[in-house]
């Protein structure tokens, strides 16, 4: 009899058969849980790691509501890349507001100011590479302009219109013109080429200390009202020589001569050459500038 206590006790005490198996299977299932969830949600760092495994470890206890919001914020870094896009959306925009009908019509009616243009300008109907050109503006004239800047041009108003300009033309000095006003009271013979004139205008003009201008003589391109000689010397005759030089397009010159050098179109390239020596000051022309002109 006491056997058979005993065999019925310790049968007793034996764990069922499929308690055994389902043990080492929940573990395992408990870390494939673990293991897809790791791999799913891709932690960025060991504290995310750590999280998720003391998640698993406590099947009872429900993942916070802040937790499973951390992802998105991590991911909100990768997404801040495009701040830069989001900018240059922003200047987009502002352009667009300064190009609008309303915004033009205002900044016409508010313009009181007025500038000279320093060079000869083209006309835009606006900033943009996209722009059409209308014509263009002259150097000297004075414009109104309404103080807006956009994409390397400045807005003016011509004809009530508005219209853009390259940057860095606009300027509160009145710029020289060419063949402007002779205020010094000097004159050439009206028999002299057209070219002549305008010589002597534009150097009177930038230059009105110098007074005397030889013309007519018996010889040469002097004799034909084709050439002009500019009584001046030492450094003011190398900024007069530099100016026509400078001008030579607009002014119908040839060549010209000064301190024994000579430019001409012809050679252009080489610049100022040397001359042979004639002989004396006036010969080589230290004393005068000699303008030769088509």
């Amino acid at each position: 009899m006491a056997d058979h206590r005993h065999k019925r006790e310790t049968h007793a005490r034996r764990m069922p058969r499929a308690a055994v198996i389902a043990g080492p299977l929940a573990v395992l299932a408990t870390a494939s849980a673990v293991t897809l969830g790791v791999l799913t949600g891709e932690p960025s760092s060991t504290d995310d790691l750590t999280a998720a495994a003391s998640a698993s470890a406590s099947p009872s206890t429900s993942t916070p509501a802040s937790a499973s919001a951390s992802a998105p914020a991590k991911r909100e870094k990768t997404v801040s890349r495009g701040a830069g896009r989001g900018e240059l959306t922003s200047m987009m925009s502002k352009s667009e507001v300064t190009m609008s009908s309303e915004s033009t019509r205002r900044a016409i009616a508010e313009a009181d100011d007025r500038l000279w243009i320093a060079s000869t300008l083209n006309l835009w109907t606006d900033p943009t590479a996209k722009a059409r050109q209308v014509g263009e503006i002259e150097a000297g004239e004075k414009v109104l302009v309404t103080g807006r800047t956009l994409y390397g041009r400045d807005e003016i108003v011509v004809a009530g219109k508005s219209r853009w300009v390259t940057t860095g033309y606009l300027t509160n000095e009145e710029p020289f013109a060419l063949g402007g006003d002779c205020t010094n009271g000097t004159s050439v013979p009206s028999g002299v080429s057209e070219n002549v004139k305008q010589v002597h205008a534009a150097v009177c003009a930038a230059f009105p200390s110098i007074t005397t201008y030889g013309t007519f003589r018996s010889d040469g391109e002097h004799g034909q009202g084709i050439a002009v000689d500019i009584m001046v010397s030492g450094d003011l005759g190398y900024q007069v020589a530099e100016f026509v030089r400078e001008h030579y397009a607009e002014l119908g010159v040839s060549y010209l001569i000064y301190s024994q050098r000579i430019w001409s179109v012809e050679r252009s390239g080489e610049g100022w050459r040397a001359m042979s020596d004639r002989g004396s000051s006036t010969a080589n022309h230290y004393d005068h500038v000699h303008v030769t002109t088509y």
